[in-house]
């Protein structure tokens, strides 16, 4: 018996697309590297500079602290938003409507300039300036974290919602409380739904820490905008910063994937909760 070969088709408008998208991107690169108005030397002269290395660790600074912060938050509105009480859950509606419907760069910018309103904090005799309080750095932390909270809330409410419900009735048949049956039971299997998003949202952060530059937080494109200040190397400096947010966004994926990785194993592995429930439900269904 002979057996036939199967030839696929083949497809002569995609071959034809990509040469196309080859060529354009292979002169768009010939114009850029050709270009006569871009000192390249200038590139590596610049991607190790002090200054530029500071404002890296600013900006890792930044993306860590408002992650943690937003996280935190995030988890406390996501259970606000889920509770039976109409106040909490319509602050926590509030909230991430309020945070999501305004621009980013605005929350900064309200941040950096509330003494507009709030000149000093006074309690008792206690007076402090709030200048001396809201720096720029503590305007952008409060401004990104904030405002990422409301993300995370939505993240970690559709993670939890993802549990299936007898996860909740085994926990009850268990015995747990509410509060143990969402630390042991719920919380850790909506990770498997919830960290994927949360590494997108760091990745994100990575970049949209830039926007603090408009109050000169310090960050990596405030110390590039600095430098092309004064030696009018504006392509340059962007280039270098872009090149860094690259390395750093490649980082956090690479770091994403090895916890996703990891934490598939482990939720695959994990005993079920209902089944160990129903075990027990039948083994005193016989005692009774």
């Amino acid at each position: 018996m002979t057996t036939q070969k199967i030839i696929p088709a083949r497809n002569w408008g995609q071959r034809i697309a990509a040469l196309v998208l080859i060529a354009i991107v292979a002169v768009l690169v010939f114009l850029v590297a050709t270009s006569r108005h871009i000192s390249w030397s200038a590139v590596p002269q610049y991607i190790f500079d002090e200054t530029i290395l500071d404002g890296i660790k600013l900006t890792i600074l930044f993306t860590v602290l408002s992650m943690v912060i937003s996280i935190v938050a995030g988890a406390i509105l996501a259970m606000l938003r889920l509770s039976s009480n109409s106040v909490l859950s319509g602050f926590a509606s509030l909230y991430i409507w309020f945070f999501r419907g305004t621009p980013l760069l605005v929350q900064i910018i309200f941040w950096f300039n509330i003494q507009l309103f709030i000149p000093s904090i006074d309690i008792g005799t206690l007076h402090v300036d709030t200048n001396a309080i809201v720096t720029a750095f503590v305007a952008a932390l409060l401004a990104l974290s904030l405002n990422e909270a409301a993300y995370m809330a939505e993240i970690i409410r559709g993670g939890l919602m993802a549990v299936d419900n007898g996860q909740h009735e085994a926990a009850k048949a268990l015995g747990y409380t509410p509060a143990q049956a969402m630390l042991r039971i719920i919380f850790p299997q909506a990770l498997r739904v919830i960290i994927p998003p949360i590494g997108n949202q760091t990745i994100s952060m990575l970049k949209t820490t830039s926007l603090v530059s408009v109050v000169a937080a310090q960050d990596l494109l405030t110390r590039a905008q600095n430098i092309y200040a004064r030696n009018f190397l504006i392509i340059e400096l962007l280039i270098v910063a872009s090149i860094w947010y690259l390395v750093m966004t490649t980082v956090a994926s690479a770091i994403q994937f090895v916890i996703e990785q990891r934490l598939g194993k482990a939720t695959n592995q994990a005993p079920s909760l209902l089944k160990n429930a129903l075990l027990v439900m039948r083994a005193e269904g016989r005692n009774g």
